[in-house]
């Protein structure tokens, strides 16, 4: 045996590594303390079952009716909990997605979304970690199983974004490798459907990278339309004013102290990695610090478009392009620390970097690597943990918050940079 297939032996063990903590998470979340775990999915599940029995699942009303007749359902004694599970924030699209889970009894649904949601997080790691296999295989699998093994807030949650992200990697992988063409359009399709905001720009890569992949993006929102529409026409009959009510509940929860607010008074201050949260630390008003966010990120995205479009075809340059948005993709708007896990997109990046062996790709494996690690579960509570001990309260808050959204930057401009390097070159893989 040769050592590159060594190599690849051990870093998928080290990926299976990972993969058993996160079965073990979901050993819990089948255990019967878990009810109390899923909390994101308690949304997801009653606005389903709303739309089923034909009441409003925007309303707060008739959600709290529905979720309240399922029969063993713990109540709702806190009135923050009450809220947050009552005021559904998904598009109608993501209805797709949920009713066929909202069908089933609650029990049943739960644990069925349980397993989707692990077993998908731990297919799209492999197929990350085969990506960049031929190049870096201990080195992907060790950054692979660190994320994986501090996936817990986002499974034990049980939020929509591990589905999402899932689908996110494994249509690229799909695309990249001309394999399972179909599924990976239906997966991208799905991931539109289920939370557009988090795999737009991944779609939109596709888009504009023209040739097979302007085809494969095209056929990707032709599905997604196609299995959204019933869902939409059907919201609009049981809620006509759904617009407006799901803005509402979008704006409930970013009043000022909210638990989506990024300023310092947030109810949640250090769960979140947009760059709202580094400039409320200059201003805490909503106009500035949203604006700054979108004039920082705009240019970095239109530069990020520009290279896509006139890039050679190449799987190098999906590498990059995707390696680059991955990042770049969490700062303009609210994006949670679970959302993270979409790094894995990074990976094939990292990998061919790495390869080179000189000081862009120490670079890359410094970037990436603490990314992963800042971003992680357990690193980001120690890192929180040792900022409060500081005494200075405004120091304390900016070590807590800052590093993330700030690696997230460098880490996205970097792979920016490489992929206008690269952009004109002609394709050197072979496999």
């Amino acid at each position: 045996m040769s050592r590159m297939e060594n190599a690849r032996r051990d870093g998928l063990i080290v990926v299976f590594l990972g993969a058993t903590v996160v079965l073990v998470i979901l050993g819990y979340l089948l255990s019967a303390k878990s009810e109390g775990a899923v909390h994101d999915f308690v949304s997801s599940y009653y606005a389903a079952r709303c739309l089923i029995e034909h009441s409003d699942p925007y309303s707060e009303t008739d959600l709290l009716r529905t979720y309240n007749a399922t029969p063993g359902q713990r109540p709702l004694n806190d009135p923050e909990d009450r809220v947050t599970i009552a005021r559904y924030v998904y598009p109608p699209s993501a209805f797709a997605v949920m009713v066929p889970f909202g069908i089933l009894p609650w029990r049943s649904a739960h644990i069925l979304w349980a397993i989707v949601s692990s077993f998908s997080l731990i297919f799209a790691a492999i197929l990350a970690w085969e990506l960049g296999a031929d190049r870096a295989p201990i080195l992907c699998g060790c950054l692979i199983a660190y994320m994986l093994a501090n996936s817990e807030i986002l499974l034990v949650l049980a939020n929509p974004s591990a589905l999402m992200i899932s689908m996110c990697v494994i249509a690229v992988w799909c695309f990249v490798r001309e394999r399972w063409v179909v599924a990976g359009i239906i997966c991208l399709a799905l991931a539109l459907a289920l939370k557009p905001q988090g795999a737009g720009l991944v779609w939109l890569y596709f888009l504009l990278a023209g040739g097979i992949a302007r085809k494969r993006a095209i056929q990707a929102l032709l599905v997604s339309a196609v299995i959204s529409l019933p869902f939409i026409v059907w919201t609009w009959a049981v809620s006509p004013h759904w617009i407006h009510e799901l803005q509402w509940n979008i704006r409930s929860f970013a009043y000022r102290g909210g638990p989506t607010d990024p300023g310092p008074a947030s109810s949640m201050p250090t769960e979140f990695l947009d760059l709202q949260v580094v400039f409320s630390r200059l201003r805490d008003r909503p106009a500035f610090y949203n604006s700054l966010s979108y004039l920082v990120v705009a240019p970095l995205l239109l530069a990020w478009a520009a290279i896509t479009v006139r890039a050679r075809e190449s799987k190098e340059n999906v590498f990059y392009g995707i390696g680059a948005i991955a990042p770049l993709s969490l700062l303009p708007i609210y994006h949670h620390f679970y959302d993270t896990k979409l790094l894995l997109l990074t990976i094939p990046a990292l990998a061919l970097v790495s390869a080179r062996r000189d000081r862009l790709g120490l670079i890359a494996i410094l970037l990436t690597a603490v990314s992963f690690f800042v971003t992680g579960d357990l690193s980001h509570w120690l890192i929180t943990h040792a900022a409060s001990k500081v005494p200075s309260a405004t120091l304390s808050d900016v070590l807590a918050v800052f590093p993330a959204p700030m690696i997230l930057l460098l880490t996205g401009c970097f792979y920016l940079w490489i992929y206008w390097q690269t952009s004109g070159k002609r394709s050197t893989t072979t496999t």
